[in-house]
């Protein structure tokens, strides 16, 4: 079947070619079209707290939640309250507040409550004018609401800044498509210079990144149909993608040429059609694992509460998907159409074969797995240690964003605002609570009508607009300013106390915030890590179970690639850096799935030897057979990893580049010196617990005193001695 759908598609190659190249077109133009979503907390699941808290605010109030602060230099009291006007003004900004709404403006500032005025205004009473800082709420992701608040601190002389939650989505627009394209840009060229060091025709790399980058620019374009993508898709997928499916490409142009330079079964060479299809045939199954296992590794994503888990996730299912068609499809009908292109354009091999490494590798294998041994268990206690960022971490050094920042928390220190909602009509309790509130620590100031009103002043005898900034229909907010960072223990913990508060004075409350958002974003994404990391795990000990038939393989690859994993998040704790968590949730599962190919092509490499050799010479082989392969792979993946660390804005991003470019190394490392040594010391119980493995027994090649049961790894001891008998 496999053979009458090849010489199908090679016999209306010119048709293929154009109909994915037209594919391709179409799916570019609307990947330009694909928005994409630069926040955290769009992706947290509607039923976290702060989610059904902030849907609740924004059904009842027209500003949830304070979430920019503009910061007026040398201004006087009347100045300030014009700049307020023209705040307010702006569309889509709502609910300016500033130091009228606490203090009355009619009498000396000097006489006022310093608590209102210092987190509001710095008055210098010489000279009668001071610095003004306002709050307010601006509708997230728009950028002309953003752009027109930076049009009037400009139009200050004396200059002005802003921050807040709101900048995230502003920031993230100009972060998230120039370092995707600066890093395709870095990587291409480098990917190409090693493709072309390790083939023999200066057209197949061409080809390769052809077959891959038509598949990369369908899966951007068919992500219209999922209404848009995150920050991390955007940046992750595209890179991502070519790094892991490269592979599939040179899997089968190596099995073309090689059958294209061997003889029929009539002693004739091959026509280019019929080596194709030869080669067809023999690459599909190795194609198929190697997806497999980096299709269920990327499915485990899916499964995350934690929305871009599954934003990312599907992305990656989808490209792999969509490779694994090219590469099957496109490729082999392009191969035929440049065939004579691709024999004018050969050239010898420029580097070396690496057939001795095996050899030199072996000899230190006893010693690469006590290290190995040595580090796992202190790796895999540390890994989860870290010290953990589970938000955007902060705007980029030099950007406008984090000066403005800086410049504001030097002036007026650290704010968070948060929200508290209760049901309203009880005053009296309304006021307990705000006092009991201001009590907690951290909190700065409280806002609330009965607090700031009276109880004495019924809602109708004010003007509508001054009672909808804290009254709705049916619910009280109460406004806090505090000094809490956007998270870290302190700001969680006072996260949790205002909860606590809130809910033993009502038995309905509402807390939004954006440190709120991240308490519950670290309470999801932990318990998404356990969930992704054992259905990574499961999944692919299957695939490998399945492709080797062996109940020991997948322990032993999936443990080596593991171990790999454990180490390079360890790092990070014991050098004592920050790391982002989603990067190190997402990656555990993107090294195991991505990496855990190397070992499989290692194994498949040592089994197919080890049934005409003993067990040291199988893997000598099995060296010679794969290493310049999984070096490439890793090399390629590795690049990728680093241009993702190297050019990304966004502190996430960069953090995954980082660990995907040091974990590849490891996964590679580990593959090439502790996996042999493990096969070699297990030999005989890998033969035993693997279906039709028929190992080569050395018993059977030695002498009569030799023929007894070989403890595990003898077979290795004994090879020199086998080697002298067969000479």
């Amino acid at each position: 079947m496999l053979e009458r759908f090849s010489y199908s598609i090679l016999r209306h190659r010119t048709f293929v070619v154009a109909f994915f190249l037209a594919i391709t077109v179409i799916c570019g133009i609307l990947a330009t079209g694909v928005r994409v979503n630069p926040t955290l907390i769009d992706y947290l699941p509607s039923d976290a707290e702060s989610t059904v808290a902030m849907n609740k605010l924004s059904g009842e109030f027209s500003g949830a939640v304070p979430n920019l602060r503009i910061m007026i230099n040398d201004v006087s009291l009347m100045e300030a309250l014009e700049y307020k006007q023209k705040l307010a003004e702006i569309p889509n900004v709502r609910d300016v507040m500033w130091l009228d709404d606490f203090v009355n403006l009619n009498l000396p500032l000097e006489i006022a409550d310093l608590s209102s005025t210092e987190s509001s205004y710095h008055y210098n009473s010489e000279t009668g004018r001071g610095t003004a800082l306002f709050s307010l709420a601006a509708i997230s992701g728009d950028n002309a609401a953003i752009d027109a608040i930076y049009d009037i601190c400009d139009s200050n002389p004396a200059g002005g800044a802003v921050t807040g939650d709101a900048l995230v989505s502003y920031a993230g627009k100009t972060l998230t498509g120039s370092g995707v394209t600066t890093a395709i840009l870095i990587l291409v060229p480098l990917i190409l210079l090693i493709l072309l060091l390790t083939t023999t025709s200066w057209l197949e790399p061409l080809l390769f990144i052809s077959a891959i980058g038509v598949a990369v620019l369908i899966n951007m374009g068919t992500n219209i149909f999922t209404g848009e993508v995150s920050f991390v898709t955007n940046a992750v997928s595209p890179i991502l993608q070519l790094a892991v499916s490269l592979d599939y490409a040179i899997f089968l142009l190596h099995a073309f040429r090689d059958y294209k330079n061997e003889p029929d079964e009539t002693g004739a060479l091959r026509s280019p059609t019929n080596a194709m299809v030869k080669a067809m045939q023999r690459a599909f199954p190795t194609i198929a694992a190697s997806a497999a296992t980096t299709f269920f590794g990327f499915m485990a994503l899916c499964f995350m509460r934690f929305g871009i888990g599954p934003n990312l996730g599907i992305s990656l299912v989808k490209g792999v998907t969509l490779s694994f068609i090219s590469v099957t499809i496109f490729l082999p009908a392009l191969t035929l159409l440049c065939h004579k292109l691709l024999e004018r354009t050969s050239h010898k091999p420029i580097l070396p074969s690496f057939k001795s490494a095996g050899a030199t590798i072996l000899k230190v294998r006893i010693p690469a797995i006590i290290l190995v041994l040595l580090l796992v268990a202190p790796c895999f206690l540390a890994q989860s240690q870290s010290n953990f960022i589970y938000g955007l971490g902060g705007y980029q050094p030099g950007t406008r964003q984090a000066t403005d920042t800086v410049a504001i928390e030097e002036e007026f220190g650290v704010s968070t605002p948060m929200v508290v909602a209760v049901p309203r009509g009880n005053m009296v309790l309304e006021q307990n609570l705000t006092d009991q509130l201001a009590e907690l620590p951290g909190v700065n100031s409280v806002v609330s009508y009965a607090d700031t009103v009276g109880l004495g002043v019924p809602p109708e005898f004010l003007d509508e607009a001054e009672v909808s900034r804290l009254y709705s229909p049916s619910l009280a907010r109460i406004i806090m300013y505090t000094n809490a960072e956007n998270e870290g223990e302190e700001s969680f913990a006072l996260v949790q106390n205002v909860r606590d508060l809130a809910a033993t004075h009502y038995d309905e409350s509402y807390v939004a915030s954006q440190n709120t958002s991240i308490y519950d974003l670290k309470l999801v994404i932990t318990a998404d890590n356990r969930v992704v990391s054992w259905l990574a795990i499961i999944a692919i000990g299957l695939v490998i179970l399945l492709v080797f038939r062996s109940l020991s393989l997948p322990f032993i690859l999936v443990l080596t690639i593991q171990a790999a994993i454990w180490i390079n998040l360890a790092i990070p704790y014991f050098a004592g850096s920050p790391i982002q968590y989603i990067g190190y949730l997402i990656v555990s599962t993107v090294q195991l799935g991505s990496t855990v190919d190397y070992a499989i092509l290692y194994t498949s490499r040592y089994l197919a030897r080890r049934k005409q050799q003993p067990s040291r010479a199988a893997a000598e082989a099995a060296h010679a057979d794969s290493f310049q392969p999984i070096i490439v792979s890793a090399s390629i993946l590795s690049l990728s990893g680093g241009a993702l660390w190297l050019t990304s804005a966004s502190p996430i991003v960069a953090a995954l580049g980082l660990l995907l470019f040091r974990g590849t190394l490891l996964s590679m490392l580990l593959v090439c010196f502790f996996l042999p040594g493990i096969l070699l010391l297990l030999d005989r119980f890998v033969g035993i617990t693997t279906l039709r493995s028929d190992f080569l027994r050395v018993a059977d090649k030695l002498p009569q005193r030799h023929n007894r049961p070989l403890l595990f790894g003898e077979n290795a001891i004994l090879d020199d001695e086998v080697q002298e008998r067969k000479a």
